[in-house]
């Protein structure tokens, strides 16, 4: 007898659909086709012992199951369950028409249990696409998927439960999305820590409010770190559509916590600069987002910039222009979304001290000119603002009053960012097109002297 099922395989932060055919005829071997890896070809055991354990029967007959189409690669133990579910209904303990316009989704346990895995809501969003009406899956995985919206998540803890549900004898409530009650800035430190630096905070403010690059130079101690971490705080919430395509880039790198149902946090990476070209823009094997597609829509954050090797920063140069990354390999091409903020920290020297208050720089100007160089001028020319980070006095740090909260200044540059979309059609001034400036920043002609004095120099 021949079942066919729904399922997915992940390629990238896309999931793709996949047919299932399961036939069960004579004989007493089990075949697997359609370019299965190693963990898919291992789940005879699995799901063996899994419909053992759940007092079902596991046929003792020629069993083919081919994953299609033939030419995609299946990576993940995610089939188990569909897979499971074909043998059964091939071997006649489950009607056919029971996993009408469902998808299944799950990796089993020896004793039936179902195990959660990545990337629950691209699934889900495929499963939308395709037209299907319900997706069962790991309890674990539910809140996830139920993002997605449009279709019917049901979560059970083992086999034997999804069994009993697809044969009308056990009950599954269909999980419902839930919204988070936490506030959206809790977990950002204060902008209101920050004593003095108005000139910097200033700055950083308009680059969130615009989208903008910034690359902050400053001797060590000046506080360019502690100014960057509070970024995240004073940059607005994702709005529901931008917290699913976030929340799909960190479901499927494994990055979602448990607790996550939906990003809605611009997202905070600062990569060590030891990391290498794949960590940062993606790839490897199997194939998954880098930390600029994590970074996606949020910051990426580059502390002691000159310290990355100079080739891991080269790469980073059309994916700031284009948002978006293309990896294209042997085996397979990806494109990624990275639509990022690059924020970025130096010293002016190797110690850090010319032109400092109270210390002297030890620097000869041809280490100055060799630290400074291994940044590239292209890369440097994508950085919309460059600002110089001076330390702060100790009598202004003893005495600052009336800093400013993230929650102010976040409002300012809420108020920013819905002119600059009511305005440009969604965008904001960072992805202006250079045929979009005459229309939407066209100066008066005695500033546009003025820019073209300061271009000039």
């Amino acid at each position: 007898m021949l079942v066919k099922m729904y399922g997915a395989a992940l390629q990238g932060v896309e999931a793709r659909p996949v047919s299932i055919e399961v036939f069960v005829g004579t004989g007493a071997q089990y075949y697997m086709v359609g370019l299965p890896d190693n963990s898919i070809r291992e789940s005879w055991k699995r799901m063996e012992t899994a419909i053992r354990s759940s007092s079902l029967r596991m046929p003792r007959s020629r069993i083919v199951i081919n994953l299609a189409p033939a030419d995609l690669p299946k990576r993940g133990a995610a089939f188990d369950l569909p897979m499971a579910i074909g043998i059964l209904q091939a071997s006649g303990q489950i009607a056919l028409n029971a996993t009408a316009d469902t998808m299944l989704w799950g990796e089993l346990a020896l004793d039936g249990e179902l195990r959660p895995s990545r990337g629950a809501l691209n699934i889900a969003a495929l499963a939308v696409r395709q037209g299907l009406k319900r997706l069962i899956l790991p309890k674990a995985n539910a809140g996830e998927a139920a993002q997605a919206g449009k279709i019917a998540v049901y979560a059970a803890d083992n086999l034997k439960e999804v069994v009993g549900f697809l044969k009308g004898q056990h009950h599954l409530v269909a999980h419902e999305a839930k919204v988070s009650k936490e506030p959206l800035t809790s977990f950002a430190p204060d902008w209101a820590d920050v004593s003095g630096q108005k000139f910097s905070k200033r700055a950083l403010e308009l680059a969130a409010a615009g989208g903008h690059n910034l690359l902050m130079s400053g001797p060590p101690g000046a506080g360019k770190t502690m100014l960057a971490r509070r970024l995240p705080g004073i940059l607005p919430p994702l709005s529901h559509e931008q917290g699913l395509e976030v929340t799909q880039i960190h479901s499927v790198a494994g990055q979602l916590k448990a607790e996550d149902t939906l990003i809605r946090q611009a997202p905070f990476r600062a990569p060590h600069h030891t990391c290498s070209n794949v960590a940062l823009v993606g790839g490897g094997n199997p194939p998954g987002p880098g930390e600029i597609s994590l970074a996606h829509l949020g910051v990426l954050y580059l502390d002691e910039m000159p310290e990355f090797r100079r080739s891991v920063l080269e790469v980073l140069r059309q994916p700031i222009e284009e948002g978006e990354i293309v990896i294209s390999r042997a085996r397979y091409s990806l494109q990624l979304p990275a639509r990022f903020m690059l924020l970025a920290s130096m010293n002016p020297c190797p110690c850090g001290y010319p032109g400092h208050p109270q210390k002297s720089c030890s620097c000869h100007p041809i280490q100055i000119q060799r630290y400074r160089s291994r940044i590239s001028g292209p890369l440097l020319d994508r950085f919309d603002m460059q600002i110089n980070v001076k330390p702060v006095p100790l009598s202004e740090l003893r005495n600052n009053p009336g800093r400013e909260n993230s929650a102010l200044v976040r409002e300012r540059v809420l108020a920013a960012r819905l002119r600059q979309r009511h305005r440009q059609g969604c965008r904001l001034n960072a992805h202006l097109q250079s045929s979009d400036l005459p229309r939407y920043c066209n100066l008066p002609r005695e500033l546009r002297a003025y820019a073209t004095g300061a271009a000039d120099k």
